[in-house]
């Protein structure tokens, strides 16, 4: 689960000369003498996480951000968390189901705003936020508060979300005059059927309305494309790269299902038998990238790296593309 308060119990029995008794520190897992694995009780999810302290306070004393980006921010940016969790039940989503758990928490709007405001003044070189939440979106009344706050504050950071893809007209209007700038979404698949499976809780038809809605309000969108998904074919496949070109969105990926231990997906794929190797050294390439592990019936891990590979050129070497990008670049060159 959460981290934070199980670390900070460590780290203080470590300086105690009564040792670190591990036995009695909720959320630990540790090896005992006898080389057995041993989980203590769970660690209640943080309940007031305006009680912790900015992770950009940290960013602005130990890291130095030039060093690190995100490919759909502009640079520098930092990331920040402004809640935790997520109610939807998605098979293949990690962080509900191994650490932030489905409920969503939130920090207050007036901390989320003042975190804005040290970013502005102690990381001027900053050009965005990324706020990192599972799905920002989920409150709709809240952000529409953050929106309203950040422009009472006279917020000039623009900033990135990640989203579902059903969000109102008008909450995009507010946030966008609060200064987002982009979302980031999983549509995922074209193929009803894939959705359901992957009890993604959505319908394609939404895709189309949230797509023009955040075009209207000046939003632009990062669109997730997911291949391997339950019940996935190469006519579902299809499916889903027709539905990219269709919803256009600014940019996009298209990414091969990773099925990380914890979730679902990850049993689902073992239970039939779908990993190519349960030794995780295996997962990563040298380089530390993410290697497809992922073959079902019909569509092998090469498969659907090459169907990924084939879809992000269809996709960005379309001439419609190319000529909204060079439009964008005379109209808006700071994209």
């Amino acid at each position: 689960g959460e981290h934070e308060y199980t670390v900070r119990e460590v780290a203080r029995r470590l300086s105690d000369c009564d040792g670190l008794r591990q036995e009695t520190i909720l959320g630990l897992s540790y090896r005992d003498g006898d080389g057995a694995v041993r989980h203590n009780p769970d660690r209640p999810p943080i309940e007031d996480l305006d009680a912790l302290p900015f992770v950009s306070e940290v960013y602005k004393h130990h890291l130095r951000v030039e060093d690190y980006f995100y490919s759909i921010a502009r640079y520098p940016e930092v990331t920040i968390v402004s809640g935790r969790g997520c109610p939807y039940h998605c098979t293949y989503c990690l962080w509900p189901q191994t650490i932030t758990g489905h409920q969503y928490r939130r920090r207050s709007v007036a901390d989320v705003a003042e975190e804005f405001e040290f970013v502005a003044r102690e990381l001027p070189q900053v050009k965005e936020i990324f706020i990192e939440d599972d799905t920002l979106t989920v409150d709709e009344e809240r952000c529409r508060a953050l929106a309203g706050e950040l422009m009472r504050r006279g917020n000039r950071l623009p900033f990135t979300a990640n989203s579902r893809a059903n969000v109102s007209f008008e909450t995009l209007s507010l946030l966008k005059q609060g200064g987002l700038r982009l979302l980031c979404v999983g549509f995922e698949s074209g193929d009803q059927s894939v959705l359901n499976a992957m009890r993604k809780g959505v319908k394609v038809e939404q895709f189309h309305k949230f797509q023009e809605d955040a075009r209207k309000a000046g939003v632009l969108v990062h669109g997730c494309f997911m291949a391997g998904g339950p019940g996935e074919t190469r006519e579902s496949l299809a499916k889903t790269l027709n539905l990219a070109m269709r919803l256009n969105p600014d940019t996009a990926q298209f990414f091969p299902l990773m099925v990380y231990p914890g979730t679902e997906a990850y049993q689902w794929a073992r239970q039939n038998k779908y990993l190519t190797t349960e030794d995780y050294r295996q997962w990563l390439t040298p380089e530390g990238l993410h290697r497809t592990v992922l073959s079902q019936p019909g569509l092998t891990a090469e498969d659907l790296v090459a169907w990924c590979d084939q879809a992000r050129r269809a996709f960005y070497l379309r001439p419609r593309y190319i000529a909204g990008k060079a439009w964008q670049a005379v109209t808006n060159p700071a994209e």
